[in-house]
């Protein structure tokens, strides 16, 4: 590859490709802050030493790096039959669970599989072969429901977070997904996708918390917590994290006994149940 800049990570031109004119606008000391965050130099580093990994590899190599182990329960509920499934997991940090959960079903099924998550994960060249891109505000939100509808119709496995976000602190100090988004309920059933749940076990710090909370206190709607996922991964370096596969569900299980939205919910439920 003759442009190594192609795939590496670059503030500048995200800000730019997010803000458009405005990001002139965005103070030196701001930019130079968020390059420092986001891990710019390590980060890039990195991503040079592995330039020719891409996919599953991409996504071991990472586990590598990290030095991040893997405990997995429920190994057996994969299923080997040959239907395909949409795989849901609770969201807790943002940065090795999403690794884990690719590196765990990419080797189990050769690949296939493909996550649905947030564009700016498109920036990661090594990871992009497995992504779809998700963003219902930018450009690209006018083909959004064709791309997940593609995604679904594919021989693909689905690796799917259902909050959307990373796990919050709630008013009681616990710390779990918000609310369940019912498009994997939705998709799965006309898609006849059976639904397999998995719990990840772990945390990010009190800092991401408490800064995500003050965030929906002062009405921000940007998701600044965001920002620090990738500070947040580094922090989690070199932790043994628990992962359960529980039972598949099968799709004809989401009747009409049920909305989506409440379905939804059910599944997370069955989700945080699988810690115990």
């Amino acid at each position: 590859m003759a442009d190594d800049s192609f795939f590496l990570i670059d503030v500048d031109k995200i800000l730019a490709s997010k803000a458009g004119k405005k990001a002139k606008y965005v103070p030196g000391f701001l930019v130079s802050y968020l390059k420092k965050i986001v891990h710019q130099e390590e980060i890039n580093e990195y991503l040079l030493s592995v330039k020719e990994k891409r996919g599953v590899p991409f996504l071991e190599a990472t586990l590598e790096y990290l030095d991040t182990k893997i405990e997995v329960e429920g190994l057996e509920n994969l299923p080997d039959d040959g239907r395909l499934c949409t795989f849901v997991s609770n969201h807790p940090l943002g940065g090795q669970d999403g690794i884990s959960l690719g590196c765990i079903l990419g080797k189990h099924y050769d690949g296939k599989i493909k996550y649905l998550v947030n564009d700016l994960l498109m920036n990661l060249y090594g990871l992009a072969p497995l992504c779809v891109p998700i963003n219902k505000t930018g450009s690209q939100a006018r083909d959004f429901p064709q791309m997940v509808e593609a995604a679904f119709r594919s021989d693909d496995h689905i690796i799917m977070f259902p909050a959307g976000l990373c796990s919050r602190r709630q008013p009681d100090g616990t710390i779990c997904d918000l609310e369940w988004k019912k498009a994997f309920v939705v998709k799965s059933v006309q898609t006849r996708r059976d639904v397999v749940p998995i719990y990840f076990e772990g945390r990010n710090s009190d800092f991401f918390y408490s800064l995500a909370n003050w965030c929906k206190r002062l009405g921000i709607k940007f998701n600044i917590a965001m920002l620090y996922l990738a500070d947040e991964m580094f922090k989690n370096k070199h932790k043994t994290f628990r992962v359960v596969i529980g039972k598949p569900i099968p799709w004809q299980t989401f009747d009409k006994s049920k909305t989506p939205t409440e379905w939804a919910e059910h599944v997370k439920g069955i989700v945080y149940n699988l810690k115990e």
